[in-house]
């Protein structure tokens, strides 16, 4: 899947304009970086096209611990938006991502996640 692609659906799936879901994809993938171990940001990396993947580029090995109601209010600040709108973007990014990485990545991802993560 390319990123052009890959925003369109997220655009789809969260009723928002390209242009927005370009930024919560952005805003998402900087606080998924945040949230699991560098390791694991750096092999979503390699999987993931590369305007959607610069951002995941760790700031620290060791991953931040926060729920999901930290990781939208994080996404809502970044891209500029309500947090419900943020969290319609987060969803439709996870989905878009389970769809886009191939194999077991995607679930390595997810399990460094607490299990609400799995509802959002």
């Amino acid at each position: 899947m390319d990123s052009d692609e890959f925003i369109l659906l997220v655009s789809r799936r969260a009723h928002v304009p390209e242009e927005q879901a370009s930024e919560l994809t952005r805003a998402t993938m900087l606080t998924l970086a945040e949230r699991i171990t560098g390791g694991e940001v750096r092999q979503l990396a390699e999987v993931l096209p590369a305007e959607i993947a610069p951002p995941l580029v760790p700031p620290e090995d060791v991953a931040q611990k926060f729920g999901v109601d930290e990781f939208v209010r994080r996404v809502s600040e970044r891209a500029g938006v309500d947090e419900t709108v943020a969290r319609r973007g987060v969803a439709a990014v996870f989905m878009t991502l389970g769809e886009a990485v191939p194999g077991t990545e995607f679930q390595d991802v997810m399990s460094q996640l607490p299990n609400a993560f799995q509802n959002i």
